[in-house]
């Protein structure tokens, strides 16, 4: 057969377009298969981890900015331990495990959330929060627009990666100006966000939320000026929580740590970037106020207002 006369069937078309589709889609939607090769004996007795343990997958993520913590575990040689469940929520889980080399005493805790399957999410008000993040393809587009299964998925990527994004850049800065506190983000493996545990590492004990912590008049005070110097940072990054609340601000050793940055909001690109912002300050504030701390040193419409300009808005 001459080679110009070759015609490819239907198949083999198919199977070409969906090579090109795969190869552009964002790297954090590509999860890699294993596989035993038929002619192993699955039922053999294998080099594993015990059942319900796994292999790291240090080397398969998208890992965390370097230089890496010390108490970080990248040995490929580690077991990550399932140890339970710390939160659940309409989008994802949160789960603690333990990453450790058999043999040693090398371990660390890590936190992991995992965005719940296609069939069963619930992105409350992504609408508005994926304002300014559309990608180049129209046929996602529409599939995000439209919420079909894959464009579920497509916005389930996107919100794992976007909180990856920001909390690489927020602990990058945070090294530098040490005025932001976020969880050091570890890796990013599809739809799986690992990160550092903040809390009681010996006993496995998370940090309290903001919400459930009754500081004296001092600790107040200290951690509002701990807060507004995030925000401050936050700003002047272009960045906006977007969903900020004491139940996603963590109290550690008097230090406020915050959490749960999937919605992130870019202040510029998103025409409701300032409403946004607005709406975390008042939260916040709110809480505060209603604590005690002085009406004018909460005064949201004056903070918001600092807030916008650190961003450069107005």
């Amino acid at each position: 057969m001459r080679e110009h006369d070759y015609t490819p069937s239907a198949r083999e078309r198919r199977a070409r377009g969906t090579r090109r589709f795969d190869d552009d889609e964002p790297r954090f939607l590509k999860r890699p298969r294993h596989t035993l090769p038929a002619s192993i004996d699955t039922n053999a007795d294998l080099d594993e981890p015990a059942t319900g343990d796994r292999w790291s997958s240090w080397d398969q993520a998208a890992q965390g900015p370097t230089p890496h913590p010390d108490w970080l575990v990248t040995e490929l040689a580690a077991v990550d331990t399932e140890l339970g469940v710390l939160k659940t929520g309409k989008e994802a889980e949160v789960h603690l495990v333990r990453r450790g080399v058999p043999g040693t005493d090398r371990s660390c805790l890590l936190a992991v959330k995992r965005y719940r399957a296609p069939e069963h999410r619930l992105f409350h008000r992504d609408a508005g929060y994926l304002e300014g993040r559309r990608v180049r393809r129209s046929r996602e587009n529409r599939a995000m627009e439209g919420r079909t299964a894959f464009g579920r998925q497509m916005i389930a990527g996107q919100w794992a990666a976007a909180e990856f994004a920001a909390l690489s850049q927020l602990w990058q800065v945070s090294v530098e100006l040490g005025s932001v506190a976020v969880p050091y983000p570890v890796q990013l493996l599809g739809t799986e966000l690992m990160l550092e545990f903040v809390g009681d590492r010996d006993e496995g004990q998370a940090a309290p939320r903001l919400a459930q912590v009754r500081p004296e008049p001092g600790e107040l005070r200290e951690l509002w000026n701990q807060l507004v110097e995030a925000l401050v940072v936050l700003a002047r990054a272009g960045l906006a929580h977007g969903d900020l609340s004491p139940y996603n601000l963590l109290v550690h050793e008097g230090r406020l740590v915050i959490i749960d940055l999937p919605q992130v909001v870019d202040i510029v690109a998103n025409p409701q970037g300032p409403e946004f912002l607005a709406r975390d300050v008042r939260v916040v504030s709110t809480w505060f106020a209603a604590r005690g701390l002085s009406g004018e040193l909460t005064d949201p419409a004056e903070l918001t207002r600092q807030l916008l300009r650190e961003a450069g808005i107005r």
